[in-house]
């Protein structure tokens, strides 16, 4: 049996399976207890009887609803690296002159306005700002909207006119709550993130940790990293402080031995090749030095 379109992940339709001379009736035989394949969905099997993969999932709805359709929401987001929780339910587009099945796992949402696509892992996913506003308008708490709306923002994605013109060209049905949070957005606190991650995809070091609270020997709070590098004791500062919040002198991480670079937002917009010089200067005097005894007690919020 040769199945040449299946992917690695093992997906397959039972339109392939019959082009590659397998039976329905053979089919339905292998996914029954104790086979060998499992059946993920009508027409989709996974040539493998194991729990599938996220992965295998969003391949599989593909599959059964077709090439059209678009992964939006958490999917899409976390496909591009953004640190978010995933939906108990896999978030779909689905042009709006196509009628879907209801499917256990499956959100389908039919639209009017199909986003392009990304195509990763085989999955066509929705654009950063789109994904974005789609898992905004499912939640209802205000605080999980603030934080949802900005992760696009925080991870360099897109920007906030970006996101604007996306919410504005949508349905404004159920939008109030986004809308208003949109409002609340810092863009440049928030997009301070991105624009750091930007610096740091031109510099050959490893990725840090964010937004760490460092803390002495004995536990007690000297100071914020917002990256960070643990293993050598680096610490990376690009953000305003924000008022009534716990700010540290400089000074009580550097007496530690920390080495620390500080930069301005304004610094990452016009010269992120500067910093970034700086930073890889700053990484190599790190491991030139014994790492500092401080430790990290946790993140702090990132937005």
């Amino acid at each position: 049996m040769a199945l040449s379109n299946t992917s690695e992940s093992g997906i397959v339709t039972n339109r392939e399976l019959r082009k590659a001379g397998v039976t329905a009736r053979y089919a339905a035989k292998l996914c029954g207890p104790g086979g060998p394949w499992r059946r993920l969905m009508p027409g989709v099997i996974l040539l493998r009887d194991s729990a599938p993969t996220r992965l295998q999932l969003l391949q599989a709805a593909v599959a059964r609803f077709g090439p059209e359709v678009v992964v939006t929401g958490a999917d899409a987001l976390r496909a591009r690296g953004v640190g978010c929780s995933l939906t108990r339910e896999v978030h779909l587009l689905v042009p709006d002159y196509r009628r879907v099945p209801a499917e256990p796992g499956m959100l389908p949402r039919r639209t009017t306005r199909m986003p392009p696509p990304t195509m990763i892992d085989g999955v066509p996913f929705a654009p950063p700002a789109r994904a974005a506003l789609d898992l905004a308008r499912l939640e209802l708490d205000p605080l999980r909207i603030d934080e949802l709306i900005s992760l696009p923002l925080y991870w360099g994605l897109c920007t906030l006119d970006e996101l604007s013109e996306e919410l504005d060209s949508g349905n404004r049905r159920g939008s109030a709550a986004v809308r208003t949070a949109l409002r609340r957005v810092d863009p440049e606190e928030t997009y301070a993130h991105g624009l750091a991650k930007k610096v740091l995809s031109s510099c050959p070091l490893p990725e840090p940790s964010w937004n760490t609270t460092l803390c002495d020997r004995r536990g007690r709070p000297i100071g914020t990293a917002d990256a960070w590098w643990d293993d050598i004791g680096m610490a990376w500062q690009f953000r305003a402080p924000k008022p009534g919040a716990a700010n540290f002198h400089p000074l009580a991480l550097t007496a530690t031995g920390t080495v620390l670079v500080r930069c301005t937002i304004d610094q990452l917009k016009k010269v992120p090749l500067e910093v970034a010089a700086e930073l890889v200067r700053a990484f190599g005097e790190a491991t030139r030095t014994p790492r500092p005894k401080v430790r990290t007690i946790g993140r702090i919020d990132a937005a």
